[in-house]
């Protein structure tokens, strides 16, 4: 259907499931002293659900998308509007701590990918004029998830004990996520159209995409991008409580950055579709590892404030742009198997934070080398960016105006 009004439903539609499945999944740092207080198991084996869960996440991405390309974003979401509610559920029911790393880990971390690397693929498609916008807004609504579903897990928690608690946010998932799966459509740009990327040549293989030097750019770029930005937003609460800040207002900090990526991510959807993704993307980086740099020069809570303030803008501002070069250097037929590529690249960057700046303090027994790594990181995806070199120009394709 070429309506260029339905085109904001498929970005409203993919916003919200964002919000759920990923306010679902990162449920588990709320919930975790609930949980081993009534169990038992440690909080470590408990948290490594977390890590199998960006882990699954990574792998889930790349072939949801890859299968989103070859049955289309509908049925795949569809898929994971169901899978994600059923394995929370499970996982509140979960008899042993073995069982509930698989379930939350591998099941809800996979069905989570299913959400994230098909809509953004879907929304490329139906956008041809303020294509950085939708995905920005997207990524936004994704963005919102430790501004709704974080303080609701909390709220339930603190009624109900976490078995309870889980299988709630399970019913709201499906309640929420399943109608509007339904809503999701398949792009008009592929209707007939002829089969070549934005600016990209064809004709072009998938097997030619991922070996392109463009995929590898944006791989590795996104990856570091990933890895700067992890350790500081694991650790930094920590960081500010060893400062002498008490808990509840380190706490604050972290709501301070998300509040300030959301303002990031729209501003910078308006910019990249002024001046283009890859002159922002590269701005953006380059901001974003001075950016963790700054935290080795604070230790009052007004200034973590600030530095979290432009940390925040900065990094979730320049997240949903791989989306958008993928989508200017790639066929919309396969855009899915790029995009899921890029968001698995991204998890695995995610998921190295934690891991390294916790081996970082534990040796050394100070935060510093975690936030001049993360920046040397950041600089490293910087320079990255710098290589990515576009497809040459050809004509575009029909898409909605």
């Amino acid at each position: 259907m070429h309506d260029s009004r339905y085109r904001w439903v498929i970005v409203a539609a993919g916003g919200l499931m964002g919000c759920v499945a990923i306010g679902a999944m990162f449920s588990l740092p709320v919930l975790l002293r609930s949980i081993a207080r009534d169990t038992g198991w440690s909080m470590t084996g408990i948290s490594a659900a977390m890590t199998l869960a960006f882990i699954a996440m990574a792998f889930g991405s790349m072939a949801w998308g890859s299968l989103s390309d070859r049955i289309g974003t509908r049925a795949v979401v569809m898929t994971g509007a169901v899978l994600l509610p059923t394995s929370v559920a499970l996982a509140s029911r979960a008899p042993s701590l073995l069982a509930f790393q698989l379930i939350f880990g591998v099941a809800v971390g996979g069905a989570t990918a299913a959400v994230f690397a098909p809509m953004m693929a879907c929304v490329t498609g139906w956008f041809d004029t303020h294509r950085s916008l939708a995905v920005s807004l997207v990524s936004a609504g994704m963005g919102m998830a430790p501004m709704t579903m974080s303080p609701l897990a909390a709220w339930l928690v603190s009624r109900h004990d976490w078995r309870t608690s889980m299988l709630i946010l399970a019913a709201l998932a499906a309640v929420v996520m399943i109608p509007m799966s339904l809503l999701v459509r398949r792009a008009p740009a592929l209707e007939g159209a002829p089969e070549v990327p934005a600016n990209g040549p064809a004709p072009m293989s998938v097997k030619d995409a991922l070996r392109s030097p463009q995929f590898v750019v944006l791989l590795l770029t996104n990856f570091c991008c990933c890895a700067t930005h992890s350790g500081p937003i694991f650790h930094t609460v920590s960081y500010a409580v060893t400062c002498g800040i008490p808990l509840i207002a380190a706490v604050s900090i972290y709501s301070v950055e998300g509040l300030a990526g959301m303002g990031g991510r729209i501003v910078f959807g308006f910019l990249s579709d002024r001046i283009g993704a890859k002159r922002m993307l590269v701005a953006g980086l380059l901001t974003q590892a001075l950016g963790a740099l700054g935290y080795y020069f604070v230790n009052t809570l007004d200034g973590f404030y600030a530095v979290a303030t432009l940390f925040g803008f900065i990094y979730a501002g320049v997240m949903p742009l791989y989306s958008v070069l993928a989508r200017e250097n790639f066929p919309l037929r396969m855009i899915g198997t790029v995009i899921g590529g890029c968001a698995m690249a991204g998890s695995l960057g995610m998921a190295t934070g934690p891991v390294a700046g916790g081996l970082i303090v534990d040796t050394f027994g100070s935060y510093g080398g975690l936030y001049i790594g993360s920046s040397a990181i950041g600089l490293g995806a910087f320079l990255i960016a710098t290589t990515f070199r576009p497809f040459a120009k050809v004509r575009p394709e029909t898409a909605v105006a």
